[in-house]
This record gives structure tokens, C-alpha cells and sequence, in this order.
């Protein structure tokens, strides 16, 4: 069993002794410095120019990235308080000799919601879809031989997550321990406390993807220990239970993409206003005011007043549903989502079954990702060629240019082929939309 004093730990990269809650200064909470250093963060002002839902869309009313992630903190940092407050009652002990307050739970939540996109391509999931294909099934394919397994399935499964948690932890040069967050917020960012072999081992939703790269294990693996996350072996290798607060990150940004793409959506009038408006209050019947509602006479006035509804709705099932299993979370045995074991579970799968039809597989969003493809195979590829050429001591004048231009960002003076190939994936990775579409241009002499 977990128990909340290690998972609520302050302790940082390079920390000697231990950091009590008791003896914070409550003007600057640990946890909400956790907070500054992820939004003063260059990756994550990138995501200013990472949509959503349509890559590369110029409507002003439509969610990037960095608008998702501060509303996804939002409801994360309500989740969070109203948690806090119940767990605080269960275990007094975390408040009368420790000094934990009900808000710490919502500002770790608030700053690992803050940055869990952090680590997502260009293009939205078919940016790492497509950087996994080029080394699957594209030119990429002749590092097969050269990886070990996991380190090639850290290629061809390339995972947001992992990337994130490598932008948020990995040293360089007069920066040890990456932005230095507390463990506890590390924990509950970390989704997927697991390596990328075995793939899915098991349905429990910690195994759905992996959440570290091979040249991040040792430290994945001392935040996972300080916290006392449960160790599981499964096919021989070491897995991790989730943090207990990691469900409720999830749960914050599953209640958001659920509801802000379906407005986005309805917004791009690619969902019929009416139509969406219904499904809606499906959600919502239980607590909507219909002679408010009915006062309404815009549909932007009826809509804002549905959304702002159905994520308070669901912040509350979310947070009865995480107390209510709290032992099961501790031990490691609750195995799904919290929004999937809602009451209005079949009224939320509606709308991501319209949001699918209507939205993520609209013709825009398919164009749009196909060139996506294009571009980041390009990048990755004369990135990849430059680099290995440069180690073989073969660079051409062409290889030399690119690597002058490029080259401070990745490092591809390593004899290590992994960390060269890790580093240029983060590198792309990292690229905005229109930054990548820019190079991409570039590199093929459309323009100078």
C-alpha cells in the first residue's frame, strides 16, 4: 500500500537533505514553484503554436495546445482541492504532524496538468505517429539492428509522454536535474510508469502506453522508489503503480478534451449546433436550471453556460469516484479511468463518438495530417543522415550545412547512435507547427 507522505514528497533533483511540508514557506509553495517553472518554460510556450484539434489552424477561436494545457491545470486544480479536502479528513495526520494543506493536492495536480502535453509533436497524435512510422517503416528502419529492443521501440512507438518526462527532467550543460521539480509532481505527471517493452501487458490503464525513454530510466526509477509508487513484475521486467494523483490529471484532461473539441467542433460548424446542444444536456440534466438555460438566446451564451455545467458535473463524479476507490488507488489494484467508471459514461462516449466522426476525421484535420507526415519524415531524415554521415566521418558540404544550422540543438557529436537518434526525435518533437512547416520549406528550397 502507498501511503500520502511519500507520495506528497517535496524532494528535488540533487536534494541532500529532506524538504518538510511543515517547514515551507507558505507564500511560495514548493509545489507551486513546480508550477512557475513549467509556465516560464521555453517547450512549454511552444505549445502556443501546437493546435489542438486542426493542425495548423489559424481560427482564433479554436484551442492550442498551451490553451488546453491552462484549462486541463484548471480543472485539475479543482479536482485536486476537492480530493485534498476528503483525503485530509480520512488521514489527519497529513495536516496535524505533517502541515499538509487540502491546496497542495490541487497545486500538484494544477502543475502535472500544466505539463502534460509538454512533450507532444507538432500535428497533434500524428506527429508521433509519424516520427514512430520513420523509423518502422520508413528510412529509419535501418536502426533496427543497430538498437537494443527497448531502445528501438522508444523509436517506433514514440510517446509524448516519454518526451515530456525527458523535457521536464534531463540535465545538460550548467543545468542539472532539468527544471527541478518536486517528485511529487513528477509522479503525478508520470501516466504510464512503465518502459516501452512489454507494449500493453495487461488492460490495466497505467499499461496503455510507456512513460519513460531508455536514457531516463535510472531516474524514472529513483522518483518511483522516493514516492514508494508498488513495484510489479510482468513478463520480467519492473513496472510501477501509478501515483495516486495521476488519476486525477487524467481525469482533468479527458473532462477537457471531451468537452472543449466537441465546442471547438460545434464552433468550426463541422457539429450542428442544435444536435450538440442536445447531447449536452443529456449530460447535464441532472443540475441544469432550464429557466436559465431558457433565458439564453445566443447559442455562444447556451453553450458556454452546457460546458462550464458539464465540467463541473464531471469534477464532481471524477473526485467521488478517485475517494471512493482511494484504498484501491493506494494498492495499485484500480485498473481504469476515472471518467470511464462515471454515471455519465455513456453520455460522454457519445460525444467522443461525434467528436471522432465530425472532428478528428474531418477533411481538414486528415489534409492537414498527411502533410504532417511529409514534414516530419523530411526533418527526421536529414537530421538522422547528417548526424550518422558526421560520426562515420562521410559529412558532405550539404550534411555540414544542416548540422551548422541545426546542430545546437541536438547532439549529434555523440558516439551513442540511441542518444543521437533520442535526441533528434526530441528535437522535432519539439518544433511548433509552423516552425516545422517552415524548415521543411527550407530544407526543400521552397524558401529562403
Amino acid at each position: 500500500m502507498m501511503n500520502w507522505e511519500q507520495l506528497l514528497s517535496l524532494k528535488r533533483y540533487g536534494d541532500k537533505t529532506k524538504r518538510l511540508r511543515k517547514e515551507q514557506d507558505e507564500t511560495r509553495l514548493g509545489f507551486e514553484v513546480d508550477y512557475d517553472r513549467i509556465i516560464f518554460s521555453s517547450a512549454f510556450r511552444s505549445l502556443q503554436d501546437k493546435t489542438q484539434v486542426i493542425p495548423l489552424s489559424k481560427t482564433s477561436f479554436v484551442h492550442t495546445r498551451l490553451t488546453h494545457s491552462l484549462e486541463v491545470s484548471v480543472v485539475g486544480r479543482s479536482l485536486g482541492r476537492v480530493v485534498g479536502k476528503k483525503v485530509l479528513e480520512k488521514h489527519p495526520h497529513l495536516a496535524t504532524i505533517h502541515g499538509y494543506r487540502f491546496n497542495d493536492f490541487g497545486a500538484i495536480v494544477a502543475a502535472a496538468a500544466l505539463a502534460h502535453d509538454i512533450g507532444n509533436p507538432p500535428f497533434g497524435h500524428s506527429g508521433e505517429k509519424a516520427i514512430g512510422e520513420y523509423f518502422k517503416t520508413g528510412s529509419g528502419i535501418r536502426y533496427k539492428s543497430l538498437l537494443t529492443p527497448k531502445q528501438y521501440q522508444d523509436l517506433i512507438d514514440f510517446e509524448g509522454n516519454a518526451n515530456g518526462f525527458k523535457i521536464l527532467t534531463e540535465s545538460r550543460e550548467g543545468v542539472e536535474g532539468g527544471l527541478r521539480l518536486s517528485y511529487a509532481t513528477l509522479g503525478a505527471f508520470m501516466k504510464y510508469p512503465k518502459e516501452s517493452l512489454p507494449k500493453k501487458p495487461t488492460s490495466h490503464i497505467a499499461h496503455k502506453k510507456y512513460g519513460f525513454f531508455q536514457n531516463e530510466k535510472a531516474f524514472f526509477k529513483d522518483v518511483a522508489e522516493e514516492m514508494g509508487l508498488l513495484p510489479h513484475t510482468i513478463g520480467g521486467e519492473v513496472t510501477y503503480s501509478r501515483h495516486p494523483l495521476t488519476f486525477l490529471v487524467e481525469a482533468a484532461d479527458d473532462i477537457c478534451y471531451t468537452i472543449i473539441d466537441f465546442e471547438d467542433g460545434i464552433n468550426l460548424g463541422l457539429i450542428d449546433e442544435e444536435y450538440a446542444l442536445e447531447y449536452l444536456i443529456k449530460l447535464v440534466k441532472d443540475t441544469i436550471n432550464i429557466s436559465k438555460y431558457n433565458q439564453l438566446t445566443t447559442t455562444a451564451d447556451r453553450l458556454s453556460y452546457l460546458r462550464s455545467l458539464a465540467i463541473n458535473t464531471l469534477i464532481q463524479e471524477a473526485a467521488s469516484i478517485f475517494i471512493d476507490n482511494e484504498e484501491g488507488i493506494l494498492s495499485g489494484t484500480f485498473e481504469a479511468a476515472l471518467i470511464d467508471k462515471s454515471k455519465y459514461d455513456a453520455q460522454v462516449s457519445d460525444i467522443i463518438k461525434i467528436s471522432i466522426d465530425k472532428i478528428y476525421q474531418s477533411q481538414e484535420v486528415t489534409e492537414k495530417e498527411i502533410a504532417g507526415y511529409e514534414i516530419l519524415a523530411t526533418l527526421l531524415d536529414r537530421y538522422c543522415v547528417a548526424a550518422d554521415n558526421f560520426n562515420a566521418g562521410t559529412a558532405s558540404n550539404y550534411d555540414k550545412l544542416i548540422l551548422r544550422a541545426e546542430g545546437t540543438y541536438f547532439d549529434y557529436e555523440s558516439d551513442d547512435l540511441y542518444t543521437r537518434l533520442i535526441g533528434i526525435c526530441k528535437y522535432v518533437a519539439s518544433l511548433t507547427d509552423g516552425n516545422a512547416l517552415l524548415k521543411f520549406q527550407k530544407i526543400r528550397g521552397l524558401q529562403v
